[in-house]
């Protein structure tokens, strides 16, 4: 049995990842419509990344729903990373959009540490399916 835990992370995650894209889409839309930059391939390689870390946050959510050990610890790492952006977001005067951040966050990080949680979520890769 698939514990809640696991698929209130999945989300967030998987609703960080979509951010990300949708980010990803706008930054590279105003890059092809001429925004000015300071250096275009400085500006590719940012987009490469929003891009990069979104498909791999997808993934996250995937092997994390499939049960697998190694999610946990690329979950409560971009939980971390969001963190670093939600409170200065929070404190420069932006509450909404700072508590949107943190709050899923703080319980996504809260519920990765959860018995039943670390109990799914341990899989190793050659092992067979949790399911």
């Amino acid at each position: 049995m698939r514990p809640r835990g696991i698929i209130v992370i999945a989300v967030v995650v998987a609703l960080e990842a979509a951010a990300l894209l949708v980010a990803g889409g706008w930054y590279g839309t105003q890059l092809l419509t001429g925004a000015p930059v300071l250096s275009f391939w400085g500006a590719v390689f940012t987009l490469c990344l929003l891009l990069a870390f979104s498909i791999w946050l997808f993934a996250v959510a995937r092997f994390l729903l499939r049960g697998f050990r190694w999610p946990r610890a690329g979950a409560l790492v971009a939980q971390l990373f969001v963190l670093t952006i939600g409170f200065p977001t929070l404190t420069g005067g932006y509450p909404v959009a700072g508590l949107a951040m943190l709050i899923p966050a703080v319980t996504a990080i809260v519920l990765l540490f959860d018995k039943r949680v670390i109990a799914f979520a341990s899989r190793a890769a050659g092992a067979p399916p949790a399911l």
